[in-house]
């Protein structure tokens, strides 16, 4: 199953979900209105939502919380991103301006957190304290990942598995959150939702750790952001753990300086060591494992177009360009 057609397979859905993200962004301040607006129409993947709403149809869902479920998933990833692009200082995202280029920090933070308390008013609509449990605690975490970036960053001793913490905390817990949500909706049994909340951990690791990859490989047109964002920012991603951990000690020496320093004044010769040190199939082959634990955790699921698009979805995350 091809991306266009698990897209396809969700349409409908996803149709109703975007109705429910633009009437809740509905807000009487015009800036909001704005802000808001265009961060979440900004050609994003809605691969969270859709998550969410696979997992529901997985298990035979036939309800309509599951597009307010996949609303709320939306509107706290965007707030994070909103967030996120104040930290870093971003100016690109999905090949866009970010919306703190365009409207400021201060706007970017204030609309931030309109998002997360409208998706908070939004779960006592759902009428379920695990459901409202589950999302305060993913975005607790979230927030813990947010931190424990930030002391990370510039810091040229991280290791691999605290590096590994922060894209669990980070990137996985929304996953995690999306599909643990699918099976909670139908009431399913702690097993079956445990497995489904692996999957989507599994999953979220490995898309990051592809993301990591593309920092290094891909055009910014593809990326839809800088070639070496992470480097600048002084962020020690996995091919630049392994390259420092497995280069030569002239090799060793450049990447601790550019992490250390930030910018982009040794990116030539990290290129250099991620390339010969063989740092991008390593952060690849972990990425693969991930996807393949993601899709081992759907054993499970009854037969159906959603499993397989699940686990096709977990294929495509390691395959993908951009």
């Amino acid at each position: 199953m091809q991306v266009d057609n698990i897209k396809a397979l969700v349409a409908k859905d996803m149709q109703a979900v975007d109705d429910v993200i633009q009437e809740r962004l509905s807000s009487e301040v015009v800036l909001v209105n704005q802000l808001s607006h265009y961060i979440v129409n900004s050609g994003g993947k809605r691969l969270r939502p859709m998550l969410s709403l696979m997992a529901s149809r997985a298990y035979g869902y036939e309800g309509t919380h599951h597009h307010t479920l996949a609303a709320i998933i939306e509107f706290i990833h965007t707030a994070t991103l909103l967030h996120d692009d104040v930290v870093d200082e971003s100016e690109l995202r999905r090949g866009k301006e970010t919306a703190n280029a365009l409207f400021g920090n201060a706007a970017s933070v204030l609309v931030g957190d309109f998002l997360y308390s409208r998706a908070f008013e939004m779960m006592v609509d759902v009428d379920s304290m695990k459901v409202m449990q589950i999302l305060a605690e993913t975005t607790n975490v979230i927030a813990e990942g947010e931190v424990m970036q930030l002391m990370n960053c510039h810091d040229a001793d991280t290791s691999e598995q605290r590096y590994l913490d922060v894209i669990h905390a980070k990137t996985a817990k929304l996953f995690e959150a999306a599909t643990r949500l699918g099976s909670v909706l139908c009431n399913r049994p702690e097993d079956e939702e445990n497995a489904m909340a692996s999957y989507g951990m599994h999953l979220g690791t490995a898309f990051q750790l592809i993301d990591d990859v593309l920092d290094y490989s891909s055009s910014s047109e593809e990326m839809g952001k800088n070639v070496g964002d992470d480097l600048a920012e002084g962020k020690p991603t996995l091919p630049l753990i392994f390259a420092m951990r497995n280069g030569t000690k002239e090799q060793s020496t450049v990447v601790r300086k550019a992490i250390e320093e930030g910018g982009l004044d040794y990116l030539e010769p990290v290129m250099k060591a991620i390339k010969e040190t063989g740092a991008i199939e390593y952060t690849e082959k972990t990425a693969r494992n991930e996807a393949e634990l993601a899709i081992q955790q759907l054993a499970h699921l009854p037969e159906s177009d959603y499993k397989q698009a699940l686990q096709d979805l977990a294929r495509y995350s390691v395959d993908r360009s951009y």
